[in-house]
């Protein structure tokens, strides 16, 4: 068995924020059908509690971004390359997922819905581009 070091530690904690802000997403998305049918407040009562989780694993997410930054080092043109345009989906991300919570109506908060899933998906595909 391998021992357990902060490599390990910035790698677990990476991935548990991205299992949350990520896949918190799909999941809520998946259920808000579901979520209507129980009533016309529920969903935004749901969204309320996943945004209670959502943000601090964002947090994590940059923090541990910089971190995976900074312990991999200069990999050369083509990972910068890769890795700009990972910045640039989270920033995307943050900022769609923002606009998503504070939209007013429901064709803004489905647009940005929308936009909040398909970027932290290519985040997160981008990130794996990033491991391999």
């Amino acid at each position: 068995m391998s021992p357990v070091d902060l490599d390990t530690l910035r790698l677990f904690l990476h991935v548990l924020a991205a299992t949350v802000w990520v896949g918190g997403q799909i999941t809520l998305a998946a259920l808000v059908p579901a979520l209507r049918a129980a009533g016309t407040d529920v969903p935004k009562a749901a969204a309320n509690a996943f945004n209670r989780i959502a943000w601090p694993a964002f947090g994590v997410l940059l923090l541990t971004g910089v971190w995976n930054v900074v312990a991999e080092g200069d990999k050369g043109p083509a990972y910068e390359h890769t890795l700009m345009l990972k910045y640039t989906l989270v920033i995307a991300s943050g900022l769609t997922a923002y606009l998503h919570a504070r939209a007013a109506s429901r064709t803004a908060m489905a647009v940005f819905g929308a936009l909040t899933g398909l970027t932290a998906l290519a985040t997160l595909f981008v990130g794996i581009m990033l491991a391999g």
